[in-house]
Order: structure tokens, then sequence, then C-alpha cells
């Protein structure tokens, strides 16, 4: 670590900014943003456009300034534009050769970045942790890992009242970390028992006590004092990969979590551990080879995602999670905020197990919830009960979704892989008003801030607002 130390002014971020991924705490929602358009593209309602490197981060405002990461050779990007015009205001680079393994949807600038007063903060799994002023002067920098990931870590960090918060879900070590925004200093490092989880995590304000990060993880979503990291509540009976973002209404906390077969009537009850070695196990060394397992108990897909430690066997810990995972449900859900320790049959509202989405995460808007799965699917609830209100097909659009969806003038926007933004009226019994297609792909979150649209394609971004 190389610290640059400086003082952050006791601030407070405006409310009209849009300072970290989905917005003021992740929410999605831009309350008083003005008329939105309805219909636009890549020549159609543009303000400007300016090419970017390639990266999958989704843009942050704050001011006149927006802020991005991209990658290019070696270097790992963060990238500020004017908002007014697009021009780039200034380009730092780290330099660091690729190192962990990735999904191929993933990408070395996946990760939004985080902001505070007067700092932008960029995450690369490749690298750690990157500090800068808003005017582009290097502050600190926090090197992290290597991670052991499945599809390589993508969670975004978050800021809240002076620390920068990273969830580094990973198959081995897994922890959740804070930082003094200030100076790069661990404030504090709480061990994760967890695997693979790809879920941002958002900050929680209690009546009373201290702020909460709210984290989803593997088997587990767990609020930890933003004050110390110790744990304050949990709740089990999440799916193995979390990907999605929670989300807060009122006194409640929205979560949706998606896994391959793990969709309900997919569950498969496996004998425990000690079973399993005393059936197995031929060469009496407590780890479980290919060979030596049973078809009815070898797992279904590839090895790797199961030999977490990757050294070819199953080992005690192992075989436990690969069990969790495969009799564990995936799951919409609603948790009541606060209690102590584990919540789970007192604070989880209801659950909803059909048509849920992989990545993209939910959206509370109106009282109405708003779930998107791959394929161009959109489910409706109800907050209070889960109640379905309506199920249908993004007509003109049934493909998958990565990026997640935002809101604002009484409109849902979010786009899908291949650059089709859907644009639906936003009510519990929905309509798709326009189809826009920008003709590339899109897997950045969109950006709404005082009644324009910021859209990152795989190449660009745009500002789109409506005609005055």
């Amino acid at each position: 670590m190389r610290p640059l130390f400086f003082l952050l002014p006791a601030l407070l971020l405006p409310a009209a900014d849009w300072p970290q991924f989905r917005g003021p705490n992740g929410s999605g929602l831009c309350p008083a943003c003005g008329p939105l358009p309805t219909e636009f593209g890549p020549t159609k309602n543009v303000l400007w456009k300016t090419e970017i490197p390639e990266g999958k981060s989704s843009p942050v405002i704050i001011g006149d300034k927006i802020f991005l990461t991209a990658s290019e050779g070696d270097e790992l990007l963060t990238l500020c534009l004017n908002r007014q015009t697009g021009k780039l205001l200034w380009r730092q680079a780290i330099r660091a050769p690729k190192r962990d393994v990735q999904n191929p949807l993933n990408h070395r600038a996946a990760p939004t970045v985080a902001t505070g007063p007067n700092a932008v903060f960029s995450f690369f799994a490749d690298y750690g942790l990157v500090a800068y002023t808003q005017d582009g002067k290097p502050l600190w920098q926090l090197t992290l890992g290597p991670f052991n990931s499945q599809h390589g870590l993508v969670a975004s960090p978050v800021y809240a009242d002076g620390k920068l918060v990273l969830v580094a879900d990973q198959d081995t070590d897994a922890y959740i970390l804070a930082v003094h925004a200030a100076t790069g200093k661990i404030a504090w490092k709480s061990p994760r028992e967890v695997i693979n989880g790809y879920a941002t995590p958002i900050i929680h304000r209690p009546a009373k006590g201290p702020a909460q990060v709210i984290a989803p993880g593997s088997y587990q979503l767990t609020a930890y004092s933003l004050t110390d990291g110790e744990a304050v509540w949990f709740v089990r009976g999440l799916t193995c990969q979390p990907k999605s973002a929670p989300t807060i209404d009122g006194d409640t906390l929205y979560f949706s979590g998606w896994t391959p077969g793990n969709d309900s009537g997919q569950q498969v009850e496996l004998p425990s551990y000690a079973e399993v070695a005393a059936k197995a196990d031929a060469n009496h060394d407590g780890k479980f080879s290919p060979e030596e397992l049973p078809q009815p108990w070898k797992p279904t897909g590839t090895w790797r995602a199961v030999d977490l430690d990757r050294d070819g066997l199953l080992n005690e810990r192992e075989w436990n999670f690969f069990r969790t995972r495969r009799a564990s449900r995936n799951a919409a859900m609603a948790i009541k905020l606060g209690g102590q320790g584990n919540v789970t049959d007192t604070h989880v509202l209801w659950k909803y197990e059909k048509s849920l989405p992989d990545v993209p995460s939910p959206l509370v808007y109106n009282n109405v919830v708003y779930l998107f799965r791959s394929g161009g699917i959109l489910t409706t609830l109800e907050p209070k009960t889960g109640k379905v209100l309506k199920q249908g097909r993004l007509t003109g659009a049934l493909e998958d979704y990565y990026a997640s969806p935002v809101a604002a003038d009484g409109k849902v926007y979010i786009p899908s892989e291949h650059g089709k933004v859907v644009v639906l009226r936003a009510a519990g019994d929905w309509e798709v008003l326009a189809i826009n297609d920008f003709d590339a792909d899109i897997y950045a979150t969109p950006a709404i801030i005082d009644g324009k649209l910021y859209v990152r394609t795989a190449k660009a971004l745009y500002a789109i607002a409506a005609p005055k």
C-alpha cells in the first residue's frame, strides 16, 4: 500500500448526485429527475456521445463529473468526463497484468466506482483499490488479491461515513473489508464463510445504533456494523451464487438470488460428509476424487465449481458447500430490517421462487417490485405480500439481461445484453412504451440525473435527454 494522506471535508453528497452503482444507496431511483425521454438511440435525442475504452462498469455522477473504469492492455483505467459535454477531463492508469480467472461475461473493469467527498475509489480484481481526488490526483493505493473466485470478483465498493467497504467473496478466504477513505488504511476486516458471490452490498441506517453494511453471500445474507465489522444479524436460505444487489424501501430489504440448478423442484438431498467418507473414500485420505464418488453423488457441472481450493479433490468443507448447494432454492424475498443474530424465521416476510433474475437487481418503484429475468421476462410483485401483479415478455427484446433497472419520471429503463434499452410505463400492470436499439452490447446499468439518461455501451458513453 502506498498511502498519500489527505483530509476529506465533512460534507454530505448532494442529493442530486448518482454516487455509486445504481445511484443513491443502490436504489436505482432518481426521485426528482424531471422529464425523461421515451424514445432515443444512437442518433436520436443524443446530447453527446464519447468513445471510451472497453469496460463494463456503470457511470457514476458527481456534480459536473462522470466517473467510469475501463482497461487497455495492462492498464486499468479510471476516467473522468465532463457531464455537460462528454469531454475527457482526466485519465489515470494502474498497470497490472491480468491474473485472476474470469467468466467471459465478466471484465477487468466491471466493478463500478464509489465516491466520497472530493474522492473517487476504483476496485480492480487484478490489482486492488485505488483512490483519486475528483480532479484526478492520486491519493492512495491498496493492493489486494490474488483472488480465488470461480468467475472473478465483480462486486463494487461502497462509501459511507468515511469508510470504503469492499466485499471479497471467493472460494477460499472470503472477507469483507473496510478502509479509511482518507488514507487507505484498513479499519477492519471480517472473514466470511461463503464461496463465490458477486453482489454489491448496501448501507442501512437503523433508527438506533451504527450504520450497517448488508452483504448477500452464498446461502446467507449478513448485516455488519459499519463501525467494527461485527455481524449484527443474518438470514439463511439464499442460493449459491448471489449476483443481484439488494435494495431497501422503507423498513424492508428486497433481494433476489438465482443459480443454475436451484429452481424449485431441482433440489437434491446428498448424504453427509461422514456417510460419503464411509462409503466412497477408498484410500482413507479424508478427501474424494472424481473417481471415488458414485454417479448419483457427483457434481453435475464442472469439477472446478466445487473443488474450491483447486487441488483436484473434495475435502469436508467443499463437500458441505456442494451438499448445501444442491439442496438450496432460488428465491426473491422481502426481509424486515433489524433484529439480532439469526432472523430467518422472524424477519423473512415472503419469498417468490419463479422466473427469477440471474444478474439484474430488483427495483422497487411506486409501490411495485420489478424482477427482470433473462429471456425478456418481467414480473411485478406487490411489495408487502409478494403477490404477482403481472408477468409477461418484453416483446422485441427477448434476450439476456445483465444491467439492472433504473426508474424515474414514471418510467422504468433496462438495457438488454445486445443493446435494446426497454422503456416501461411504471405500474403493476406495466406496458412497454418503447424499445430503443443501440446496436451495441450493454452490460452497464444506466445513470439518471437532472432529466438526462447516461447509457454506456461496449465502446461509448451516451448522454440522452428529451427534446426541449
